[in-house]
């Protein structure tokens, strides 16, 4: 019997620690920090993210897919979170002007009064259910390691380059 690839090798107890630990925080992260903007403010994280992100951008304006790209999800489900952000006044649609067929969602001035308002929420979130657990880490070195899985892990959603998928 041939001996395994190092790709087929168990992993180790450390290996498998890290594997665990990630799965749960992928899972736990965002529910907590959601679980804080909807006690304090009202506000889900789906929402109080898709305001972040157009904050950020010139014209405080994106497309409806760049956004859903950005807070990572599909386009009927940033459809949605716009849609409920509309209807407060936080966020409007309007025609690309490049393209008569897409539209924006644009940070009107209350969504931007309402991001502010929510920010020292979101803030302590993170620092209390994030930072405060990573006295002593190097923080450059994880954002890198972090970004690399983010940049190299296929998203389900999308069609493989290597799954025949054509466009």
């Amino acid at each position: 019997m041939p001996s395994p690839t190092p790709s087929q090798q168990p992993l180790t107890r450390d290996e498998e620690a890290v594997v665990r630990a990630l799965g749960r925080v992928i899972l736990v992260i965002p529910r907590v920090m959601d679980a804080d903007l909807m006690r304090e403010q009202r506000l889900p994280l789906s929402e109080y993210m898709a305001l972040m992100y157009l904050s950020e951008t010139p014209h405080r304006r994106m497309r409806m897919s760049e956004l859903a790209a950005a807070c990572d999800l599909s386009l009927s489900g940033m459809t949605r979170v716009v849609t409920r952000l509309e209807t407060q006044g936080l966020v409007k649609r309007v025609k690309c002007a490049e393209d008569a067929r897409g539209l924006n969602a644009v940070l009107t001035d209350d969504g931007l009064a309402r991001l502010e308002q929510a920010w020292p929420t979101h803030l302590n979130s993170v620092r209390r259910h994030i930072f405060d657990h990573l006295d002593g880490l190097d923080l450059a070195q994880l954002a890198r390691a972090l970004e690399r899985f983010a940049t190299v892990v296929e998203d389900p959603r999308e069609p493989s380059a290597s799954g025949g998928a054509s466009e």
